[in-house]
């Protein structure tokens, strides 16, 4: 089978009881493709295509979709497979012991790709036949993807470059991603800049408070969710992986906004990871009494939760503003306001925001190519402002000036020359970033 001639047809996928395999199973099924869920057993596989029917909404999901087990049908699923997506947990040895198998089914013209958020791609081939690593690459999807577009494709050095053409072509024409091409590095580019500002807002909220940072930082700011909300959504478990990860491999300007908060490593050894353990809770901890929920919220420095009600933070004046002028669509107006209000909680707001906007675009020419995919992935796979956007709603120079007087580094995307705007999505309206 030449490039020309590359179909997928099957598709098996390893881990398919979790979110990301049985959300990514649902895209592939959903498209008509027969696809295999493969798990450690038949209830297992079985949970996958339930997430996967409840995601699709119908039940007619299950006539593309086939179930099965590694010990008794992943030879044979991945020897049919033309495309071999892995989405087991996030554990480099795990994934190269299960790739070891799938090196020794496949077909020489299979593809093979991982859906880590992370993990060297190189790292993760390490070891396989020439032939596996020619076809293997990373699938990025973020959750849930039938939702959420946005989507990385990772190459590692040995990737044939007709692979990896094939790949985005299946995902953004048959699929309907949003695809940004970006380097074999630690997170990559959407987890890197994205869990950045997490994990910053998570350190600032041990001296500020939980409720006040996710005021300050809310959707006004150009996000679906506030930060520390969405870290509890994500998982604390996950949120630590991402950011030790790149605490570990990187050494950029931003390595000290990658520790994790100790606050946060003593709540999760007795099992607080966010809104997957209900009963411990994260930043956030919801009681159900009968029909009523009670929102607690945590104090950092103590590790207890206080009822939401005697946590109630009023936002400051600049932050009611510039929610008035997004409800009216006078976007541009709101990042003046940011921007020119005065007080601690205006610092620290652009101390955030404009970190985001600097360290983002920063990442061009080391993590992606240009701004516009930094911006796409942002846009659409966190959800958030775009980076550009906030520049060309802020002006280029304006936000030089800002970035300047924060002490922040001027990306080199913004010292260009240049006409027209910066961000460059065709057809985006940008109201959908301030309406969380």
């Amino acid at each position: 089978m030449t490039f020309t001639t590359r179909q997928v047809r099957k598709v098996a996928v390893l881990g398919a009881n979790g979110a990301m395999g049985s959300g990514g199973g649902e895209l592939f099924a959903a498209d008509g493709i027969e696809t295999v869920f493969l798990a450690r057993d038949h209830e297992k596989a079985r949970e996958g295509l339930e997430r996967a029917q409840t995601i699709a909404k119908s039940e007619k999901l299950a006539d593309f979709i086939r179930l099965g087990t590694y010990e008794h049908d992943l030879p044979k699923a991945v020897a049919e497979a033309d495309l071999i997506f892995e989405a087991l947990a996030e554990d480099l040895a795990l994934k190269q012991e299960f790739f070891a198998a799938v090196d020794r089914h496949r077909r020489p013209d299979s593809i093979v790709a991982t859906v880590s958020s992370g993990l060297s791609i190189a790292a993760i081939a390490k070891g396989r036949s020439e032939g596996f690593q020619r076809n293997f690459l990373g699938i990025h999807l973020f959750n849930p993807p039938n939702v959420i577009t946005g989507c990385e494709v990772i190459p590692h050095a040995g990737t044939a470059p007709e692979v990896v053409d094939f790949v985005i072509g299946l995902l953004e024409r048959r699929l309907g991603r949003k695809v940004v091409l970006t380097a074999d590095l630690p997170a990559f580019a959407g987890n890197r800049v994205g869990f950045k500002v997490l994990n910053e807002v998570a350190q600032l909220a041990l001296e500020h408070g939980v409720a006040f940072m996710d005021t300050l930082i809310g959707p006004h700011t150009g996000r679906a969710m506030p930060p520390l909300a969405t870290v509890d959504l994500v998982g604390w478990d996950v949120h630590r992986a991402i950011v030790d990860n790149l605490h570990g491999h990187t050494r950029d300007e931003a390595h000290a906004a990658f520790e994790l908060p100790a606050y946060m490593a003593k709540l999760m050894a007795s099992g607080h990871l966010g809104d997957k353990t209900p009963k411990k809770g994260g930043f956030y901890r919801r009681v159900r009494d009968g029909k009523t929920t009670e929102i607690y919220v945590l104090d950092p420095t103590r590790g207890e939760y206080r009822a939401a009600h005697d946590s109630i933070v009023d936002p400051p004046d600049f932050v009611t503003g510039m929610k008035r002028l997004n409800h009216v669509g006078r976007y541009r107006e709101a990042i003046g306001v940011m921007l020119d209000a005065e007080g601690f909680e205006a610092d620290l707001l652009r101390t955030v925001i404009l970190g985001y906007v600097s360290y983002g675009l920063n990442r061009v020419g080391e993590v992606v190519k240009e701004a516009r995919d930094v911006d796409r992935i942002m846009g659409f796979g966190f959800n958030w402002a775009p980076p550009s956007l906030l520049v060309d709603l802020a002006g280029a120079k304006e936000m030089i000036r800002a970035l300047e007087r924060a002490k922040l580094e001027v990306p080199k995307v913004l010292r260009a020359d240049r006409s027209g705007p910066l961000f460059r999505e065709a057809h985006v309206d940008i109201g959908r970033f301030f309406v969380g």
